[in-house]
């Protein structure tokens, strides 16, 4: 769930079997799947369109917490940001102890998730077991939906972020993708130029170029001596 909707863990702890939705396409009369999520730290309530792996997710969670009648137990939590009790609901994740549902508690899905790791072996290049935080998820799934062409304007409202800097902040992009991305991005900016505007520049305009940051160093009141470098006009290095 984490991973698929990169949706915060007191959001998932409160989803319940109401969260499912569909919505019909005015266009096409076509149903589609929503995952409701209530207002959280954001206190903004917002809508995530269900994908095919999201879809297997919530049928297997579904189908794990009927009851023998199959329907959804209602079970009692506790909201520790209001202090307060919620009314019996159909929360998806819940469990029996001793008998009686009860909903997880983050701890639980903490544990659980150190559980699943150790089972699978999942380890680092030392070795080591991986250790992972029900956070980590959320920047998987941004990082993942950015990469993969989403806009991050758009990822900033799927997540529910005020600002777009913190999306970015949780988009873990490496640097080396990040400068093939450039990269790659200016050479496409290039291939739409005419290419005479792409002339190698002679030696007296880089003179000319230098010069300029000089005279602009002295006009804002630099005391510190002003050093003269020679670029190379091809392979634009200092000389």
């Amino acid at each position: 769930m984490l991973r698929h909707t990169g949706i915060r863990i007191e959001e998932m702890l409160e989803l319940s079997h109401h969260s499912i939705l569909q919505y019909r396409l005015p266009t096409t009369g076509e149903v589609v799947p929503l995952l409701q999520i209530a207002p959280s730290k954001t206190d903004e309530e917002r809508v995530l369109l269900v994908t095919p792996e999201l879809a297997d997710v919530l049928s297997a969670i579904v189908y794990r917490i009927r009851d023998a009648n199959r329907v959804v137990p209602l079970v009692v939590s506790y909201d520790a940001a209001e202090r307060v009790w919620n009314p019996p609901m159909p929360l998806l994740f819940q469990w029996q102890v001793n008998g009686e549902d009860h909903i997880l508690s983050v701890n639980t899905i903490r544990k659980a998730l150190n559980e699943v790791i150790k089972a699978a072996q999942l380890t680092d290049a030392t070795g080591e077991l991986l250790d992972y935080q029900p956070h980590d998820f959320r920047r998987m799934f941004i990082t993942d939906a950015i990469m993969n062409g989403l806009p991050p304007h758009i990822a900033q409202v799927i997540a529910g972020h005020d600002d777009i800097n913190t999306t970015m902040h949780y988009n873990a992009v490496y640097p080396s993708a990040a400068v093939a991305a450039r990269q790659a991005f200016i050479a496409r900016r290039r291939s739409l130029r005419p290419g005479e505007e792409y002339r190698v520049p002679t030696s007296e305009k880089w003179e000319a170029f230098l010069g300029h940051f000089e005279r602009r160093k002295l006009s804002l009141g630099a005391l510190r001596p002003v050093i003269r470098q020679r670029v190379c006009p091809r392979s634009h290095r200092l000389l």
